[in-house]
């Protein structure tokens, strides 16, 4: 007689973690991009932000997690995640990005209409990720030079 596996239950995507240098600049950073983080957070080692969908994104200091795993160093180089940013319209995208820029955060991409038919722009939270601002064209793209950086 064979006895069948117990199922296991299936994990639920639940959150996004950063680790951060300057936990402050992260919060008023994702602030500006809508996230509702508590009052206070920008003196706390670990926040969270409720997403849509019932997501959460949390943000801790390198110290941390350095307090529960000693070996962690940050990456160096390049973001290794990227986030995307729905927005209402491809005007939208570009007056984001402008208010990004414009307070001092670092471009990646300036808008364009993309083949695939969004309008995209690309900026660096504080700790180098990338983030993406996109939004659907209204009409199919119109021809439009490649993307450049900053």
């Amino acid at each position: 007689m064979t006895s069948q596996p117990t199922p296991r239950p299936t994990p639920r995507f639940d959150a996004v973690g950063i680790v951060t240098a300057d936990l402050a600049a992260s919060v008023a950073f994702y602030r500006r991009l809508g996230l509702d983080f508590p009052e206070g957070a920008e003196d706390q080692p670990h926040v969270e932000a409720e997403l849509p969908g019932g997501l959460r994104l949390l943000l801790d200091t390198e110290e941390t997690v350095q307090s529960f795993h000693p070996g962690w160093r940050a990456p160096s180089g390049g973001g290794r995640i990227g986030l995307a940013m729905l927005c209402g319209s491809a005007a939208d995208v570009d007056s984001l990005y402008e208010e990004l820029v414009g307070a001092g955060y670092r471009s990646e991409l300036k808008p364009w209409d993309a083949v695939w038919g969004q309008r995209y722009a690309s900026v660096l939270d504080p700790d180098g990720n990338g983030v993406d601002l996109f939004a659907p064209l209204a009409s199919s793209p119109a021809s439009s030079p490649a993307p450049s950086a900053e």
